[in-house]
């Protein structure tokens, strides 16, 4: 028999609709399951067992992100079986960066009512990201927070670990000038900026149904598209080329993040005439009024990461990277610099 509490359901926590909510996601869970996961959802810790066979050095790395206001467009959208995959997204992409393959991931839901088909449609994207990263979704936490979260909303999040050779990690020492960067295209604004998403569009009075010629698409559509998960392409791409860098474009935008993946007294030169711009951004900027700057320095601009390799490599690299998938071109080099810190490190021209 399962546990009840008449008093808990009164008080808004209906302890029943967390078990059909596990029934309903273990569907999904199962999808994710690779070798090295053990036993499953229920326990109190999700177990993974290391196949350390040809690593030398291993070293953990981990990620942790939500979803952030993206998820309001899923609110009034009333479709949530796609911002599980931006979840996973968001922590795996900065794993690869590091050169570790994502292996485990949790995920955390807090609602303020446990509705079973919702959860189990949150976790659906869950599990479709983490098979699309490789990883097994070996646990999570559903909370129900009468009173803290309106009855129709959630916040989520997640957490993942993987494992990378230490002689293997990407970290950014053997960058020389002249290095070539490769832009991988992005699907769209990712999970990051929609604040100013929101407020451009107006969406709180306006909606999400407008029609935009230049999108194709709906407004809500177009938003809502999950973002890009970079991991298996990357992972070929490293038994191939030497990378020597990667960046995962997420808030702030160019200017904030390919700085951290280049050492000082170098800079990444960006070629805006090079760059495959979604039209959701120009639209942004058009209706929003942005500085351009400010639309570099909070969007990713159709770039969802960078890499950086020799430069004899980059035609090696685009070819594996199309061949897996991606839709990879090179849009800078890497220059000297004589400036020091994060903004000495890029420069977009």
């Amino acid at each position: 028999m399962k546990s009840f509490s008449e008093s808990y359901k009164a008080a808004g926590v209906d302890i029943t609709a967390g078990y059909e909510g596990v029934r309903l996601m273990k569907e999904h869970i199962n999808r994710t399951m690779i070798p090295g996961a053990i036993g499953g959802i229920g326990g109190f810790g999700g177990l993974f067992e290391l196949d350390l066979e040809g690593i030398k050095k291993p070293v953990l790395v981990s990620g942790t992100d939500g979803v952030g206001t993206k998820l309001k467009i899923a609110f009034l959208m009333d479709k949530h079986d796609t911002v599980g995959i931006d979840c996973v997204a968001m922590c795996v992409n900065d794993i690869i960066c590091s050169g570790a393959k994502p292996l485990v991931f949790l995920d955390y839901i807090a609602l303020g009512k446990n509705i079973p088909e919702k959860v189990a449609a949150i976790v659906s994207g869950v599990a479709e990201g983490c098979v699309q990263a490789g990883c097994a979704l070996i646990g999570g936490e559903t909370a129900e927070m009468p009173g803290f979260y309106p009855i129709d909303e959630y916040d989520l999040a997640g957490f993942s670990v993987g494992v990378v050779d230490k002689e293997k990690i990407i970290d950014n020492t053997k960058i020389k000038q002249g290095d070539a960067v490769i832009a991988l295209r992005s699907s769209g604004v990712h999970s990051n900026g929609f604040s100013l998403v929101r407020k451009i569009f107006d969406i709180a009075n306006k909606g999400i149904s407008v029609y935009y010629d230049e999108l194709g698409a709906t407004l809500g559509e177009t938003l809502l598209t999950p973002t890009k998960i970079y991991v298996k392409p990357l992972l070929a791409l490293n038994e191939a080329v030497g990378v020597k860098a990667v960046s995962h474009i997420t808030g702030g935008g160019f200017y904030e993040n390919i700085p951290r993946s280049i050492p000082d007294g170098f800079t990444a030169k960006i070629d805006k005439k090079s760059l495959e711009t979604l039209p959701i951004f120009n639209l942004l900027q058009k209706i929003g009024g942005i500085d351009e700057r400010d639309m570099y320095n909070t969007f990713n601009m159709g770039v969802g990461m960078s890499i950086v390799v020799e430069s004899s490599s980059a035609d090696e690299a685009i070819r594996i990277l199309k061949a897996n998938g991606e839709d990879a071109y090179i849009c800078g080099e890497i220059i000297g610099s004589d400036k020091q810190g994060r903004e000495g490190g890029i420069l977009v021209c």
